[in-house]
Order: C-alpha cells, then structure tokens, then sequence
C-alpha cells in the first residue's frame, strides 16, 4: 500500500464546518439576533456537516467516487462508531421511557429532599464522576444524569445550562479514569501499557482538577443562595430505578445491560403508579428513540469526512507540523496533546481520536523519550479536554438534546474541562526529566 503524502489541504471539510455553522450562529446569536434567541438553532449541525462531507468528496481526485464510498463505509463500520450508534438507541429510549414515567423528576425531588438545597450542584458533579467511572462512558452518565440535573435545575430555580455543564464535567472526569472506558483501553493497549499504570499518572492531573472544580462549585452555590426546594412531590416508586440503575452503575455493569434494566423497570414502575400503560410506553421510548436521530445522523456523517481525509493525507500534515515545530521532551509531549486534540476536533469521537492518534504518538514518544504511561494519559486525557468541550460531540449533543438547550449554552460553565486542559499544561511544563 502506498504511503500518504501530508496534505493540509484535506483538513479543509472541517474549516468548512467551523466557518458555516460557528458563523452563522455567531450570526444569527450576537449580529442579527433572530427571533427567539435561538440562532445557534437557524443552522442545523447536519446541513452543515452534510457541506463539510460534500466539500471531503470532491477533494483527492485519485479516487473515484465508489472508492470514496467505500472510504467512509470503513469509517462508519468502526467498532467504536457501532457501539455510539446503539448506545444513542437505547440511550433515547430510556430518556422518553423514564421521563414519560416520571422519573425525572421524582427521583429530583426525592434527591432535593436528601441533600441541603446548596449542595445539590456539587452533589450532583461528585455523582457524575463515581457513575462515569463505574460505567466506563461519559454518554451513558450524561443520559442517566442530565434528565435529574434538568429537573433540579426546574424545580429549585438554577441554571439549566449550568447544572447540565456540571454532568458533563463529572462524566467526562470518570470517563478519564475508568478501568473499563473505550478510551482507557484504546490508549493503554495503543502504547502497551498496564491500566493501573496509566490510571496512577492521570490520577495526578485528573484529580487535582476536579478537587478545584468541586470548590468552584461550593462556592458558586454558597454564593447564589437558597434555592427554592422547601417541598416537591416525588414517588418513591417512580424514582426508585434511577437509583437503582445509579447503582448497577457504580458496580461497572454493562452500559447497555443497565439502560435495558432502566427501561424494564420504568415500564414496571410506571404501570404500578398508573403513569404509564404499555401503549404510552411504546410511544415515549419511540418519541426519545427519534430526538437521538440527529446525534445519530452527525456520528455518522463525521465518521465519513474524518475517514477521507485520512485517505487524503489531512492526518498526516499534521503529523508534519508536529515534528517540524516540536523538538524536545516537553515539546513532543506538547505535540501529543495537540495531536489528539486536533483529531477529537476532527473526528469528534474521542476514543476513535486515539486510535488515529496513538501510531503517531507512540513514534513522538520514542523520538523523545516519553514514558510509554505518560503518553497514554496524555491521549486519554487530551481527547476528554476536547470531547468535553466540541459543541458537536456526542456529550454535548445529548446533555443538550436531553436538557433542550442550545449547546452552545454549556460552554461557560464547564468548569472541570478547562481546568482539565490547564492541569494538563501545568504537568508538562514541570516535567522534571530532560530530554
């Protein structure tokens, strides 16, 4: 097979993303306000991803148009990009099934009745990262969680997009650490690594962030006051499986296994307290089934452009740009970093950003004596800092499909990822070995 050649010029579909749908939101937000303040809505992340892939076909002529079908039918045939794709089914069917029971809200207000009304933010973020670190997925936690944060936000008067940025950051935390995590695995097993290892050297920057988050939290929540939370009705049976599904959860029981569960015993719960008959039961699960369709449509569209310009060489330029402006120890851990950054940009799946990542960082890493651990928490770490960040990643999409927010909205409040990349740039530049 012949090596590609570096080509920036194939990195073009995601300029062409960026400028199409940040403009026009920017746009439509802050120039011409439309009507509503929705202007991040005007332009649908599909159309616009759909130019980015059209921009993408007609790019490297050496291939011809079934070639290039075949291009992204590899991509989209990913292992990792299949299981996103079933967990965004099930996923949508536990959130219409739950909230159609009532569960939402009712296992809000049994929590507001448990935790002082001041604490039910940071409550809310130390739950997130034990969960996500149970259950090994960032987007499973997001949809177990998100639909509570939604209610407490709703029902003590706090800031959706606050609350909603707060599960992100806990997920996105235990996602970062979990023994069982796609992207745990895909950098231990990429740079031949033990997980305890890795865990060890991601522990001394993850953990340090979310300690400062959790603080940030306190005092955010000591400063915004009372919330309203003196009595909300709640059903003890309505709650009851989200709390028992938060506990299969933490004993790291299959993500799919436990959505299933949730769904069974909602239906159970929902038909006890006559919520629910089975006819309103089918209808919701297809009702959460299609607000995931879009997320779906996205995954798969950006596994089609990343996958051709790939084949195109975009990957490799920036392979070039590294070695060309990374000349040392800190340097090339620096490019690492960069590296996997700019792939989860590119391909906004953060497990399938190491594995593209990894091959290239492994070579970074023997050019300049980086410990084979650090380089693997570098990847893991690095892709969470994106991933939990892209406004078009599969966290965001749901945490704002499921909260019916823009997005957008999330992005000033997700403490825990900016001060995830900040720990991670503090680590590099103390690093005491030369080289």
């Amino acid at each position: 097979m012949n090596e590609r050649r570096p080509n920036a010029a194939a990195l073009l579909p995601i300029l062409v993303f960026l400028v199409i749908y940040l403009g026009n939101g920017i746009y439509f937000e802050y120039i011409s306000p439309a009507p509503g303040g929705m202007g991040f809505y005007i332009m649908s992340v599909v159309v616009a991803f759909s130019i980015a892939l059209f921009t993408a076909f007609f790019q490297n002529r050496k291939l011809t148009f079934d070639e290039k079908i075949h291009v992204c039918a590899t991509g989209i045939g990913d292992d990792n990009i299949t299981i996103m794709l079933f967990i965004f089914l099930m996923a949508g069917a536990f959130s219409g099934i739950a909230q159609k029971a009532g569960g939402a809200s009712s296992a809000a207000g049994l929590l507001l009745s448990i935790l002082p009304g001041k604490m039910a933010i940071p409550g809310l973020f130390v739950i997130s990262c034990l969960i996500s670190m149970a259950m090994g997925t960032s987007v499973g936690t997001i949809t177990v969680l998100v639909p509570i944060a939604a209610a407490v936000a709703q029902n003590a008067g706090y800031n959706l997009a606050f609350c909603t940025a707060t599960v992100v950051g806990g997920a996105m935390f235990g996602d970062n650490l979990s023994f069982i995590s796609d992207t745990t695995i895909a950098a231990t097993k990429t740079q031949g690594v033990a997980m305890k290892d890795k865990f060890r050297t991601n522990f001394r920057i993850a953990f340090p962030a979310a300690v400062i988050t959790l603080i940030l939290l306190l005092i955010r929540a000591l400063q915004d006051g009372e919330g309203i939370i003196d009595h909300y009705d709640f059903s003890t049976s309505e709650a009851l499986p989200y709390f028992i599904v938060l506990l299969l959860s933490i004993l790291g029981i299959n993500v799919f296994l436990v959505l299933s569960i949730g769904i069974l015993l909602f239906l159970a719960a929902g038909m006890y307290s006559g919520s629910l008959t089975i006819s309103t039961a089918v209808a919701a699960m297809g009702t959460g089934t299609s607000g995931m369709f879009e997320t779906m449509i996205v995954t798969i569209l950006v596994a089609s452009i990343a996958a051709l310009m790939k084949e195109d060489g975009g990957f490799d330029a920036i392979l070039e740009f590294i070695r060309t402006h990374f000349d040392s120890r800190k340097g090339g851990m620096f490019g690492i970093g960069l590296l996997t950054i700019l792939m989860d940009i590119a391909t906004a799946n953060n497990t399938v950003a190491i594995v593209i990542a990894a091959p290239i960082a492994k070579r970074i890493s023997t050019e300049y004596d980086i410990e084979p651990q650090k380089t693997a928490s570098l990847l893991d770490t690095c892709s969470c800092v994106a991933q939990g960040i892209i406004p078009y990643g599969a966290q965001l999409l749901i945490a704002a499909g499921l909260a019916g927010i823009p997005g957008i909205s999330i992005l000033p409040y997700l403490y825990y990822p900016y001060l995830l990349a900040a720990m991670v740039i503090i680590s590099i530049v103390t690093d005491r070995k030369r080289g």
